[in-house]
């Protein structure tokens, strides 16, 4: 994984610089997001993957899967790829993109586990308070787990806010050990 990661970041930076000169950073994402997918895809993975293939057919299949029609810059990025046998680096690729476009967007993936379905207001004071903690925008991602009883799980990144009355319980009964 991390051998993967250091050969995929050179790919997401020059992908990233390119992106943020021209202005189109949510093409790039989109496109990035779209062909990860694909690459998830075992069937897809077997023929971009097989030396049987002819590149010109992979080149096809790939520039078919990455949807509308994509700037000369973007199809040149994906033949590079393709040329170097770094299509199946695609989600690390994608994964350091994201990173970087949050970075430079000033925003924050925020996954919020509850045990019961979140009303708008709650969802609304949790960005805001999230927003004026972390000092960026935030990007609300709202997931139920019955599990945690009641309260709410919060992860940003690195970061996790546990106020579940699981964990609440947990602790007490520690203490009373």
């Amino acid at each position: 994984m991390a051998e993967s990661i250091t050969v995929a970041r050179p790919y997401a930076l020059a992908a990233f610089d390119e992106a943020q000169r021209t202005g189109e950073l949510a093409a790039w994402s989109d496109m990035l997001e779209l062909l990860t997918d694909a690459v998830s895809n075992e069937q897809i993975q077997g023929l971009v993957s097989s030396p049987r293939v002819p590149k010109k057919q992979i080149e096809s299949l790939v520039l078919a899967l990455s949807g509308e029609k994509q700037g000369s810059t973007r199809v040149n990025f994906l033949r590079l790829l393709l040329e170097n046998h770094r299509l199946i680096l695609l989600p690390e690729i994608t994964e350091i993109f994201q990173s970087l476009r949050a970075e430079a967007e000033k925003t924050v993936e925020v996954v919020v586990t509850s045990a019961f379905d979140l009303t708008d207001s709650q969802k609304q004071k949790i960005a805001s308070a999230l927003k004026t903690r972390m000092k960026r925008e935030i990007r609300l991602n709202c997931e139920i787990d019955p599990a945690l009883l009641g309260g709410v799980v919060i992860r940003a990144g690195d970061r996790v806010i546990d106020g579940s009355a699981r964990t609440r319980l947990s602790e007490l009964a520690s203490a009373l050990a």
